[in-house]
């Protein structure tokens, strides 16, 4: 059975870079980001037309080609972690995570005893179809690939940052910017960037202190910079729809003058 390489990586102390797939459906983008030299896509499913079936195949294309996806579900419940992981996916990117027995629900999905309570499908995409190993086997070694991020989108949550960041089975921890900025009242305002750079550094801390890994999306190279040097070492830089949009752009605006 196959190795997680975001979360190798990351254990080997190596930033982790990637970017947001939120409207290419075709799994072959996935071939495009490896060779552009991107080491992961972030798949949004909450925010994106995107399917299961889109799903599946791009995690049994990112399997083969040895180039993870990370899916964020459009809720990080039982039912959606179970699918997604079923068929193949080993980075969950969790959304709206407002305190710590939400945490502690999506440690037990995605986690087969004893750690968790993992609902059992049997040979799948996720177990690369081997029928050679013991079950036993196969779920431990499942339980050791599984790499799972929270996202702290509004203010209440960050009154359970300690223990969610101190909980086995939550690998890193994140804020999702835009919802964060816009429950604490500073969306769009002058205060914006700075309020949720105190977030940011508030979530760091908390991975520093109890050995978790900080994730960041970034917008910029200087953000991108500024993060990394931080500490940060799970970094998605735009999406394909923003990498899209400024490409054609700026080649329209050279050709149309």
């Amino acid at each position: 059975m196959q190795n997680n390489p975001m979360r190798a990586g990351l254990e080997r102390g190596e930033p982790q870079i990637g970017t947001w797939l939120t409207m290419v459906r075709n799994p072959a983008i996935l071939s495009l980001m490896k060779a552009a030299g991107l080491d992961f896509a972030r798949v949004d499913m909450e925010h994106t037309a995107l399917t299961m079936e889109t799903i599946g195949d791009m995690a049994v294309l990112a399997r083969a080609l040895d180039f993870p996806i990370a899916v964020r579900p459009p809720k990080a419940n039982r039912e959606w972690i179970t699918r997604l992981l079923d068929v193949g996916v080993m980075n969950l990117h969790c959304p709206q995570v407002e305190n710590a027995d939400h945490a502690r629900e999506i440690v037990a999905a995605s986690r087969y005893a004893p750690m968790g309570l993992r609902g059992n499908g049997g040979l799948s995409a996720s177990t690369d179809f081997n029928g050679t190993l013991p079950a036993g086997e196969r779920r431990a070694h499942a339980n050791r690939q599984v790499f799972v991020t929270v996202m702290f989108e509004t203010g209440k949550a960050f009154d359970d940052l300690e223990e969610i960041a101190a909980m086995p089975g939550i690998d890193a921890l994140t804020i999702g910017p835009a919802d964060l900025a816009q429950d604490l009242g500073v969306f769009g305002s002058p205060d914006q960037a700075r309020v949720l750079d105190e977030k940011r550094d508030l979530v760091l801390a908390a991975c520093k202190r109890h050995g978790k890994v900080c994730a960041m999306l970034v917008n910029s190279f200087e953000q991108m910079q500024q993060w990394k040097n931080a500490g940060a070492l799970l970094l998605a830089y735009s999406s394909d729809a923003d990498i899209l949009f400024s490409g054609y752009a700026a080649a329209m605006k050279r050709i149309k003058g």
